[in-house]
């Protein structure tokens, strides 16, 4: 991503639909320019890993995600061996002859041979660098892998005992995401650019939903987002709604004919809107009083 300032990295990123502030602007710029991994904390649907996708659809470079998950090790970041064809190429070898004129040994190096290795996205970032490295809620797997980490990121390299040293040509744009379920450790953290990402304001996300969504007139865009924002201030909410909420939500009353918000429409989309029941009741018997107030 060849920019000279945090303001042309806004302007490109809202040329793919994502609008972002001047603060996190300013951090994007810095982690390209400095090569150092970029932090994103913040609330779930505050728009984090789209900023990855968003990132990657700029540069023009492959986006690898690595989902993070209770229990995942570093072999599902890195590599793994495929069984099956290995299997195949044994009995290939067999059919030819014995071991196809083969030693133990040769016939054995083979079965380690780079057609047999598949790439988990740590090691497809450094093998198809320059691209963007996702590392979504890192803060959902454990202190092992967080230290693996940390050691991959300061070196972007990693070693594979049967084939050697893989070093990436350029540094990928490693982009990690947390939703703050547990702290993450210092080490990790001092190692990148961090970044608090806020739920939008609400003019911000008033343009956020005409961009994403321009067929959504501006009446029903301001309405949809100022109950959205007066829900986020609901500390009574399981799950407050995020920006993928809030566009869903407009669209789905869009898809329904509606150029402005009225109640009973409300009520039938609010599925759109929240995800637990508890939440739908509360939003439910609050409408009126968000709709008129």
């Amino acid at each position: 991503m060849q920019v000279e300032s945090s303001a042309q990295v806004a302007e490109q990123l809202a040329a793919t639909g994502y609008l972002c502030d001047e603060s996190l602007a300013t951090v994007v710029f810095l982690a390209g320019r400095m090569q150092r991994p970029l932090l994103l904390e913040g609330e779930p649907g505050t728009g984090k890993t789209a900023l990855a996708e968003a990132l990657a659809q700029v540069a023009g470079v492959p986006l690898l995600r690595l989902q993070c998950y209770e229990g995942i090790d570093a072999s599902q970041a890195l590599y793994d061996w495929d069984f099956p064809r290995q299997v195949l190429h044994l009995r290939a070898l067999e059919a030819a002859g014995g071991l196809g004129g083969q030693g133990v040994e040769e016939a054995e190096k083979s079965l380690y041979d780079e057609r047999f290795l598949l790439a988990r996205p740590v090691l497809a970032a450094l093998q198809q660098a320059p691209a963007v490295l996702l590392v979504d809620e890192v803060d959902r797997a454990d202190d092992e892998f967080e230290a693996f980490l940390l050691e991959v990121l300061s070196t972007y390299q990693v070693s594979i005992p049967e084939l050697g040293t893989v070093r990436a040509a350029e540094p990928p744009l490693v982009v990690l995401t947390s939703n703050r379920t547990r702290e993450l450790h210092d080490a990790l953290k001092r190692r990148c650019l961090y970044h608090w990402v806020d739920h939008p304001g609400l003019e911000r996300e008033v343009e956020i939903v005409r961009t994403r969504l321009p067929e959504v007139s501006a009446a029903l865009a301001r309405q949809v987002v100022d109950v959205v924002q007066r829900l986020r201030g609901d500390t009574g909410l399981q799950k407050p709604p995020g920006v993928a909420e809030t566009l869903d939500w407009a669209q789905a009353l869009h898809h329904l004919g509606c150029a402005e918000l009225d109640l009973e429409t409300a009520a039938r989309t609010l599925g759109a809107l929240v995800k637990y029941r508890e939440d739908a009741d509360r939003v439910k018997h609050a409408l009126d009083r968000l709709l008129t107030s």
